[in-house]
């Protein structure tokens, strides 16, 4: 089976994705920790959706960023203190990194969602728990999605429910490029969307990116030239992984210096 990650990363380097089949012996621990923290992103999503349920009519900002952020920053350093027990020593600066970074998001989230909160409550005359859909749309949150014909298997962030339609959501912590979204991330909303038409026997027509760090939702549209796309990358991988074919590439020196294979590879070639 290939994981979903694993063609998001085949698309931003097809070399890399050959290094980490092949020889990078830490891929189990780097793959925990990225799934850890997406679960961490999820569920302060879930535990802001309750928060704001509580907000009343006539509550200031200030009272409404407080309720927001009830049991959310307790819950990020019992996350992170949990990560650093787990993990080896050498990832305790890089869980720190990603601390402070999940902070900024949340108070930057907070601050915006209050603001929105107000005036809503505000306008409607209604409480947080009459508004709450306004913020957060029914949704499965990291559902476990696979099809044994296609050989993929991952875990869909979200999957939003709107008026009977599916709709896959990632969220990413990249920076977005200026329009649009990047190739790798809509290769990754592509695969999730033939997953949920075949999990729920339904069609998909539109995935969305959040980027979290400009706050910023992005659409993608799964057109047919999207689609023959991901059977195109699907097949060239499992010709990599069965044949373990070194795949050629374009030097990229932006990709290639944050590279953790960036030695063997310049050797290689």
């Amino acid at each position: 089976m290939i994981n979903i990650s694993s063609i998001r990363q085949y698309v931003y380097c097809p070399l890399k994705f050959y290094y980490q089949h092949t020889l990078d012996e830490k891929e189990d621990e780097n793959l925990f920790l990225n799934n850890e923290i997406r679960r961490l992103r999820i569920d302060l999503q879930e535990l802001t959706q309750k928060n704001i349920r509580k907000i009343k009519v006539d509550m200031d900002i200030k009272e409404i960023e407080n309720i927001l952020l009830e049991n959310i920053i307790n819950y990020i350093d019992i996350t992170i203190e949990n990560l650093n027990k787990t993990l080896p020593e050498n990832y305790t600066q890089k869980i720190e990194n990603i601390k402070l970074e999940i902070l900024s998001e949340t108070y930057f989230s907070v601050k915006v969602l209050a603001l929105k909160s107000k005036k809503a409550t505000e306008t409607l005359e209604k409480d947080g728990s009459q508004i709450v859909e306004m913020f957060f749309p029914n949704s499965i949150q990291t559902y476990l999605l696979k099809d044994l014909e296609l050989e993929i298997i991952g875990i869909c962030d979200k999957i939003e429910i709107i008026d009977g339609k599916y709709f896959p959501v990632q969220l990413k912590t990249s920076k977005p490029p200026i329009k649009g979204v990047w190739d790798s991330d809509a290769i990754e909303s592509v695969a999730n969307a033939l997953l949920i038409e075949q999990e729920f026997d339904t069609e998909v027509f539109v995935g969305f990116i959040d980027y979290l760090q400009i706050k910023e939702r992005r659409p993608v549209v799964m057109d047919v030239h999207l689609r023959k796309s991901l059977f195109k990358i699907l097949k060239e991988m499992k010709i990599i992984k069965k044949d373990e074919i070194i795949p050629k590439i374009e030097i990229n020196k932006n990709k290639c210096a944050k590279c953790n294979f960036s030695e063997i590879c310049q050797q290689n070639i």
